[in-house]
């Protein structure tokens, strides 16, 4: 199956945003980039109107067909298909996307807030999608996934901000890894990994107060890091990486890092279970508070 980036589409403000950036990244990895409208059909007795289905047929047609041929006249090198498929959204995106390399949905900004509003759809996709998911904000421009220029003005001809992971060490996956180096790499930027760690219950009430105990955790998680990102740094020599090893909540130091990142990538273990599907509290607090776009990559 041809690899390919496909974007949810629903003529949102988010989806419009997600698609632009799926545009984007479909040049940067040099793939073809696949629309898909989901159209859920109206019950019988309202789509026995004859008006009113003529015209929802009519806008859910219209909807990827029209972005289409505005994101081929914005990016003229690139294969754009659309297609409108029927059903319940989060199924008919996550069966579409299959074999594909990514699966680009929006979310809504939470204004004067920071970060997304994660709709169902969104959280179902995320959470039982084969390849990794990227939540995009409504109002993500190309502009914030770059630096300022000289003058303090955004602008997308300048460096890229750096990609932002976010990485346990218990048992850090190499898919995820990997997919935060290479992120890096085709955007010729740095890698930010940032590690969040809390100490053993044990240790929990005497931690406050004993430096020493502190710092020599604080050590030993750091170090761990390191050795654990040696080998990835000799495999990427192009790729500058800095290590934030911090004790506190990996989700709020994600989400602070997320302010000055264009990408930030985190991971899902991915489990089988009668319960159904779980995202991680992790994972689930930076999809909810991140300002970066996030990208969610499944792994055992």
């Amino acid at each position: 199956m041809t690899r390919t980036i496909t974007v949810g589409l629903d003529g949102s403000s988010e989806s419009r945003a997600a698609a632009e950036w799926a545009a984007r990244e479909a040049a940067l990895l040099g793939l073809p980039l696949k629309l898909v409208h989901v159209w859920e059909p109206v019950p019988a007795p309202m789509a026995q109107a004859p008006l009113l289905g003529a015209e929802e047929q009519h806008w859910t047609e219209r909807v990827p067909r029209e972005a289409a041929e505005g994101i081929q006249l914005r990016h003229p090198g690139l294969k754009v298909t659309a297609e409108l498929l029927s059903g319940h959204p989060a199924d008919v995106l996550t069966d579409a996307a299959k074999g594909g390399e990514l699966l680009v949905v929006g979310s809504r900004g939470l204004s004067g807030l920071g970060g997304f509003l994660v709709g169902s759809v969104a959280l179902s996709v995320v959470a039982h999608a084969e390849q990794p998911v990227v939540l995009v904000r409504a109002g993500e421009q190309a502009a914030d996934e770059h630096e300022m220029d000289p003058v303090g003005i955004p602008s997308s001809s300048t460096a890229f901000r750096p990609v932002v992971l976010g990485l346990g060490i218990e048992s850090p996956d190499e898919a995820l890894i990997e997919f935060a180096f290479a992120a890096a790499a085709r955007r010729s930027t740095s890698l930010r990994v940032v590690h969040g760690w809390n100490p053993p219950p044990y240790y929990a009430y005497g931690l406050a107060t004993d430096v020493e105990l502190h710092t020599a955790l604080a050590h030993r998680e750091s170090v761990t890091l390191a050795e654990l990102l040696r080998p990835w740094r000799e495999k990427h020599p192009e790729v500058e990486v800095t290590e934030e090893s911090s004790y506190g909540s990996p989700g709020n130091h994600l989400a602070d890092a997320s302010r000055e990142a264009c990408l930030v990538v985190v991971g899902r273990r991915v489990r089988r279970n009668p319960f159904g599907a779980h995202i991680g509290p992790v994972t689930h607090a930076v999809l909810h508070h991140s300002v970066a776009p996030v990208v969610v990559v499944p792994h055992p």
